[in-house]
């Protein structure tokens, strides 16, 4: 499994892989960019600049080349752009929580409903877009004719994503009875995740519309409005959902599972919000290429776009896919069935609007750092393999996975130890009882998140060699994992226990997804620097267990695992993390740790400033 299972709602969509951009870097981290078309007939190879700063021949319409643009900047844009979406998608998760509490038969519904456009894009979606239209725009964005494909690419992506919505939007009830399918739901219940449904489905399309903008610019180096763009769904979120509390006000600690207390209205306001702020934040990228100079016309043609050869990709990758969503299909029943029961015992169990919480808060650092090394790198190490630069590519893996590393394992730690505090001061509407079936639901998934970062980037090379078998064959392995971890878990715990140990199934499948695709990849590079990847990691890990034992006697003597208000547990999370962040960068000073300072660098020089 990947992070396509954690349906996190900020707007972007979730990939096979987790829903990010991609792009160019520099092994050593300086600033400023060159860039290159692939395939220069100069004979500049991927991964070198010309010498002359020269573009080569820039066609019509703002489309130039792959641009390459140094991890230490580039990461840095969106990393920023990352922070204001995050920080303004807290903001909305604490005003939907709310709305709907994170337990209960309403909150429930909607998370199905709404994260059902993330399930169905990744299903059908994004497997073509990953495998086939991405490194398409790559190739097209350098072609002699880029205008005219990039045109066409365009406008048939468009028009497919277009029908599928229509489809989807008509097969809602037969989607949410999949996703339901346990006792537990009811009639009403069943019927009020339906109407969700209909209103959160068109979601796809934008979703779609998205990503294929986005891969546009990230492929002209302009990463900061893809990192943005999902702000204007907040805002809009921010707007519709603080107007929800305006008229209906917040929900009761224990959620809202007595459905006749809930009107049409309520559901008109609350799921077309979401649907609106997703389509706002493609409509940034749209005004955001314009500025570029690209100007899209409607072509329709298939000829010398690149897809013949590609079928074979596709079926495998849509095979993978498919195969995963059946085990988020699965996760999604069962954790539908625990939060159920606990409503017909008059208690609040976790299901799916806990996991979906605890989900949104995991993927923080990862979003917030390590999505923006793999974004940066990518179109890179694709340009690479695409001119059989193996040894540019190997750098480039080592690189990544190196720089992620000193990130993540500190921020498993983290999670770890901050979890209470943490759910507390993010979720600031839950009383204890909700934090408590939140927060453990973190710790299992934390134990995931090392692996969480170089998977993704490792898997994003398999698309590059598109070779979609490999992706299939690991994806069974990794989807039966956490399948039959998650069912024996149903037969050995109470229900209350089960969003937990979904959580703890996700994070081994995590680890096993990355296992088998290192192997495979070491195999097509001739080898992946795998000494200097693992020492970085064992020293990392000796910094975390360090700033973790510190962090957590902050967070005793502070009181912090006792949720007694909100200010107070802000005041933990703090405290604990500055210290958490202290120690582990000592740590990392006295073992040697040269990626902390290549990573820190280009942020202080900002500083500096």
């Amino acid at each position: 499994m990947t992070s396509t299972s954690a349906f996190p709602d900020d707007g972007r969509p979730d990939l096979p892989g987790e829903g990010d951009a991609t792009d160019p870097a520099n092994p050593t981290g300086a600033p400023g960019a060159s860039w290159h078309p692939v395939g220069d007939p100069g004979g500049a190879r991927a991964g070198q600049d010309d010498g002359t700063g020269s573009t080569g021949s820039t066609d019509e319409g703002g489309a130039g080349g792959v641009r390459r643009t140094s991890l230490g900047r580039g990461s840095v844009v969106m990393t920023l752009g990352t922070v204001a979406s995050r920080a303004s998608g807290l903001i909305r998760a604490m005003l939907l929580v709310a709305c709907v509490g994170a337990v209960g038969t309403v909150a429930n519904a909607f998370d199905i409903a709404n994260k059902l456009p993330n399930m169905l894009f990744a299903l059908i979606s994004a497997g073509v877009l990953q495998a086939v239209l991405i490194p398409q725009i790559l190739r097209a964005m350098n072609a002699r004719n880029a205008r005219e494909r990039l045109d066409k690419l365009l406008t048939l992506s468009g028009l497919g994503l277009l029908l599928l919505t229509a489809v989807l939007v008509v097969a809602a009830p037969l989607i949410i009875w999949l996703s339901t399918l346990s006792g537990a739901w009811d009639a009403d219940a069943r019927h009020l995740a339906v109407v969700f449904a209909y209103w959160c489905i068109p979601q796809v399309f934008f979703y779609g519309l998205y990503m294929l903008l986005g891969q546009v610019l990230n492929a002209q180096g302009r990463f900061g409005a893809y990192g943005v763009a999902p702000v204007a769904n907040n805002i809009v979120s921010l707007i519709g959902f603080g107007a929800f509390i305006a008229v209906w006000g917040t929900a009761p600690s224990r959620g809202i599972s007595d459905l006749s207390t809930w009107s049409t209205a309520q559901t008109a306001v609350l799921a077309g919000t979401a649907t609106l702020g997703i389509a706002a934040q493609a409509l940034v990228l749209v005004f955001a290429l314009r500025r570029t100079g690209f100007r899209w016309r409607f072509r329709l043609g298939l000829r010398g776009i690149g897809l013949r050869a590609a079928g074979t990709v596709v079926g495998w990758t849509i095979g993978a896919v498919a195969l995963e969503q059946v085990g988020v299909l699965f996760l999604t029943n069962v954790l539908g069935a625990a939060g159920q029961t606990g409503t017909d015992l008059d208690e609040a169990f976790a299901g799916n609007a806990a996991y979906t919480n605890a989900m949104t808060i995991y993927l923080l650092p990862h979003s917030l750092v390590v999505v923006s090394i793999v974004t940066v790198l990518f179109p890179r190490m694709t340009a690479a393999v695409q001119a059989g630069d193996l040894p540019g590519v190997r750098r480039d893996m080592s690189l990544g996975m190196r720089s992620a590393g000193v990130f993540s394992v500190f921020s498993a730690a983290a999670l770890i130890v901050l979890a209470v505090p943490l759910t507390a001061s993010l979720l600031p509407s839950l009383d204890a009882e909700g934090v408590g079936a939140v927060a453990p639901i973190i710790q299992a998934m934390s134990i995931g998140i090392v692996a969480l970062g170089a998977t993704v980037l490792v898997r994003r090379m398999y698309f590059a060699f598109e070779d979609g078998r490999s992706i299939f064959g690991i994806q069974v392995i990794a989807t039966v994992s956490m399948v039959v971890v998650l069912w024996g878990a149903t037969r050995l715990l109470p229900p209350q226990w089960w969003a937990v140990a979904a959580g703890g199934a996700y994070a081994l499948s995590t680890w096993i997804s990355l296992l088998l695709r290192v192997r495979g990849m070491r195999r097509k590079l001739q080898g992946m620097d795998g000494r200097r990847v693992l020492q970085l990691y064992v020293r990392a890990l000796v910094g975390a267990l360090i700033a973790a034992l510190l962090g957590w006697l902050t967070v005793r003597l502070l009181d912090g695992y006792d949720v007694t208000s909100w200010g107070h547990s802000v005041l933990v999370t703090a405290a604990a993390g500055v210290v958490m962040v202290v120690g582990y960068v000592l740590a990392l000073k006295v073992l040697h740790v040269r990626e902390l300072d290549d990573a820190l660098a280009p942020v202080l020089r900002r500083l500096k400033r």
